[in-house]
């Protein structure tokens, strides 16, 4: 049976959102919606560095609501998107949370009980905007067995991986490897071109095509091109949803 468009989805993800990513986030939404993909999954972090909480910050609070309203998704990303280093990490875990992700994998190995705590703040702080986030994705998709136990105890319907979209309501893995770019310096940004291109390659004939933006990726050429020559290509014949409306799709499926 041959597939139609809404067999075939694309979501595009944009990680890292909060009042201090705002202005990239914009050019960002702007790019993608001129390629007419108008709805994306923002990954929003509550307290992003410790900067400020995103409750205080009206301005943003407006602005997250308005893209809502267009049909965007608000998803929890950590809360501080943060983890320091510890007295005690081996050096398996500090290639993971230095060299990898740079001191960004919060919740690669909380305790259950700290998991629980950073979620519940962080819904606090969707809830003062009145909003329910469906899905959580962990910094870095770093998810130890710990908190996702917490995200789960927490009533959250999903998470992503870097590999797979898991459904926490119907128990399924789905298999989807996300495109993503790592542009801290010149040779990853280099190895990142090459990469995608041969990962684009690989997957395009996936049902679910991921693609993860981080605001920084707009600030090198080679790399957005590449996003947006990519992102291009796949709405030919896929359909530009959330996360949340993909698995919607799935469940409704016999």
């Amino acid at each position: 049976m041959q597939k139609t468009p809404t067999d075939r989805a694309l979501v595009a993800s944009i990680h890292d959102v909060s009042p201090s990513t705002r202005l990239q986030t914009d050019r960002i939404l702007e790019d993608l919606g001129k390629l007419g993909c108008a709805k994306t999954s923002l990954l929003v972090i509550p307290d992003h560095h410790r900067r400020g909480r995103i409750s205080a910050d009206a301005g943003f609070c407006d602005w997250l609501k308005a893209r809502l309203a267009e049909g965007h998704e608000a998803v929890l990303h950590g809360y501080f998107h943060l983890r320091g280093q510890k007295a005690e990490d081996g050096l398996a875990k500090k290639l993971v949370t230095q060299s990898y992700t740079a001191g960004e994998g919060e919740f690669f190995d909380l305790p259950r009980e700290e998991a629980a705590r950073l979620l519940q703040d962080g819904l606090n702080e969707f809830a003062a905007l009145e909003i329910v986030p469906k899905g959580f994705i962990a910094p870095a998709w770093l998810l130890g067995r710990e908190a996702e136990q917490a995200v789960r105890e927490a009533g959250f319907g999903y998470t992503t991986r870097i590999a797979t979209v898991v459904d926490f309501q119907t128990g399924t893995t789905h298999q989807s490897r996300s495109l993503v770019w790592s542009v801290r310096a010149r040779w990853r940004r280099v190895c990142s071109l090459a990469w995608n291109r041969t990962l684009f390659l690989a997957t395009k004939s996936s049902p679910l095509l991921r693609i993860g933006i981080h605001p920084p990726d707009w600030d090198h050429r080679a790399i957005w091109s590449q996003i947006l020559s990519l992102t291009r290509a796949v709405l030919a014949d896929r359909e530009a949803m959330t996360y949340q409306q993909w698995l919607l799709r799935q469940r409704s499926r016999p």
